[in-house]
């Protein structure tokens, strides 16, 4: 874990919980993302000083806790810039907004930990002064709000976390994703994509992406079925949720009930907004169910 691995020219990655980019010009280095946390900075900053490589800006991808987790630690030991782009700008800023968001309130101390909860980093917008212009932002909306990858002057394409694995997929089956209608775009945009290099963050290197496209959006149409099935009879949110737990033999635990419990509303809006579900109250209580 944290081996540093070439791929092409100035592209290398860092293999670890979530993979590291590192686009090397000269001495000086940029990395794309920065691990889950102050550990993971520390180490990313000796593997860099072993290599006399000096650390100048940190891309974010997006601002999901095991993304930018190693920012703040960085930041402050080398005095790098770190960019960001939309609103995870402002999530990385302030990371409590991320907390926030997947609870829906102020989260209980059980949330506020540093899987879901970074420590606050400076990020500035994209347009700044000293963003890498060998590096190009790539839109890849869905699993977070304003989430990019990035693709490097020698074709190796950053996909950040657009696609999981198969092993991830057939173990949790669900994976986190906020936007459904935008993710399935960004599945089309990805499996249209010429690059020499894939790099998911959570899944093998490749040439060729296509199969672990069309496994990802196979499972979110798999999800999407399971959920409209469930409403034929009309349910509250938490019975869909232990339903779905109980169909994939899962455990349901607090960070679960948050991440897949955000993703599955996610879901039901997606369901909802193509007019296959609709929504009734009564008794005081909120229904799903076939349209």
């Amino acid at each position: 874990m944290f081996e540093l691995v070439k791929l092409k020219g100035n592209t290398y990655y860092i293999e670890s919980p979530a993979k590291i980019g590192v686009y090397l010009s000269g001495t000086e280095v940029y990395l794309i993302d920065s691990g889950n946390d102050k550990d993971a900075g520390r180490k990313l900053r000796k593997l860099l000083e072993e290599k006399c490589w000096h650390l100048r800006g940190i891309v974010n991808t997006h601002s999901n806790a095991d993304h930018i987790g190693g920012n703040a630690y960085l930041a402050k030991q080398t005095q790098c810039g770190i960019y960001a782009n939309g609103i995870e700008q402002a999530f990385t800023r302030w990371p409590i907004l991320e907390t926030s968001f997947l609870y829906g309130g102020y989260p209980p101390k059980d949330l506020r930990h540093k899987f879901l909860l970074a420590a606050e980093s400076p990020a500035q917008d994209f347009s700044a002064d000293g963003f890498p212009q060998a590096l190009m932002p790539i839109d890849l909306p869905g699993h977070f709000f304003h989430m990019v990858g990035f693709r490097t002057s020698d074709d190796v394409v950053f996909l950040a976390d657009c696609l999981s694995s198969r092993e991830i997929l057939d173990k949790y089956h669900i994976s986190f994703i906020y936007n459904v209608a935008e993710y399935l775009q960004t599945l089309d945009k990805v499996e249209a994509m010429k690059a020499d290099i894939f790099v998911p963050s959570h899944a093998a290197v490749t040439s060729d992406i296509i199969p672990l496209v069309q496994y990802n959006r196979e499972k979110v149409m798999e999800i999407g079925e399971r959920i409209y099935d469930m409403c034929h009879t009309p349910l509250i949110f938490e019975e869909i949720l232990k339903q779905v737990f109980d169909a994939y033999s899962l455990q349901l635990d607090f960070e679960q009930y948050v991440l897949v419990g955000s993703t599955l509303r996610s879901y039901l809006s997606w369901l909802r907004d193509a007019q296959k579900i609709n929504v009734e109250f009564d008794n005081n209580k909120l229904y799903w169910k076939c349209i």
